[in-house]
């Protein structure tokens, strides 16, 4: 799908639908099919991949990096994260090394930090934007930072060069609806939604389950999609959200492609809400 919709990571252009690397690469058994559906999700224009060093401690991006091996660079794009306990001077130039080794790549187009540790993030930005100058990474960005968080990355010199932030957001998770997501929309900085799928449907911090709703299987129904469809649809209805579901088979892939097609109803979304309510105060920033 060569028109996908694209959002702007600080003039990079990215498709709203990519796909995710957390536990691709785990199970030999499962190698080739999961290589033929990263492929496949290639071919039809989800061409953004998401990956990190702690993934498989690096079995993932050896197998995206086998999967896409003679495919053209410039046809897809490269994400990756530095654990915090790289992230700092001594460390952080032979993490981004080590991840595009396993790439087989000579460059990201993004390298986030996984989430905030004991590194003072100005040391962070810094090396950062060093990968920057040396062409290892085009752009950078952050991962699991809420609005505090990101209010003090824009308070350092070179903090608003910051990308995208990537966060956990499904229909069970909204908490980032309150504050976090205006703060980015604010600051031009879109978000890369993780586990927009809800791990296959599970609405765990609310311990329901997503397929014995009775709200949203008359929804999906009325469309003729599935459930997990649905929920894709949810997180792509914000205009600056990258959804990067994890689909380890063709099937999966090709049913999380028919989705871009699908348009729900205004009053569909309001019911919607009605069940999975939007946050009316400041929810804790979950993540898995």
């Amino acid at each position: 799908m060569k028109n996908m919709k694209t959002v702007s990571a600080k003039g990079l252009e990215l498709p709203i639908l990519g796909q995710g690397g957390w536990t691709i690469g785990d199970n030999p058994a499962k190698a080739a099919e999961e290589k033929a559906a990263l492929r496949r999700g290639v071919a039809l224009g989800m061409t953004l991949i998401d990956t990190a060093e702690m993934y498989g401690e690096g079995a993932s991006e050896v197998l995206i990096g086998e999967a896409l091996a003679n495919i053209s660079r410039g046809s897809y794009q490269l994400v990756s994260k530095v654990y915090p306990h790289n992230a700092g001077r001594e460390t952080i130039f032979r993490s981004c090394d080590a991840s595009l080794r396993r790439l087989q790549t000579d460059y990201l187009d993004i390298y986030l930090l996984h989430w905030r540790g004991a590194v003072p993030l100005a040391e962070t930005v810094d090396c950062l934007e060093e990968l920057v100058q040396a062409g290892k990474i085009r752009r950078w960005g952050v991962s699991n930072f809420d609005t505090a968080d990101m209010a003090e990355l824009f308070t350092l010199p070179n903090g608003k060069n910051c990308a995208v932030n990537q966060v956990l957001y499904n229909m069970g998770s909204r908490g980032i609806e309150y504050d976090l997501l205006p703060f980015m929309r604010e600051h031009d900085v879109p978000l890369m939604a993780y586990c927009p799928l809800a791990q296959a449907g599970r609405l765990y911090r609310m311990n329901r389950d997503f397929s014995v709703n009775k709200t949203l299987l008359r929804v999906a129904k009325s469309y003729g999609i599935s459930i997990m469809q649905l929920l894709l649809a949810f997180v792509l209805k914000q205009d600056t959200a990258i959804a990067i579901p994890k689909a380890g088979s063709v099937m999966h892939i090709e049913d999380n492609f028919r989705m871009l097609s699908i348009r729900i109803s205004d009053e569909d979304w309001a019911e919607i809400d009605t069940v999975f309510c939007p946050p009316t105060t400041k929810m804790h920033l979950d993540m898995e």
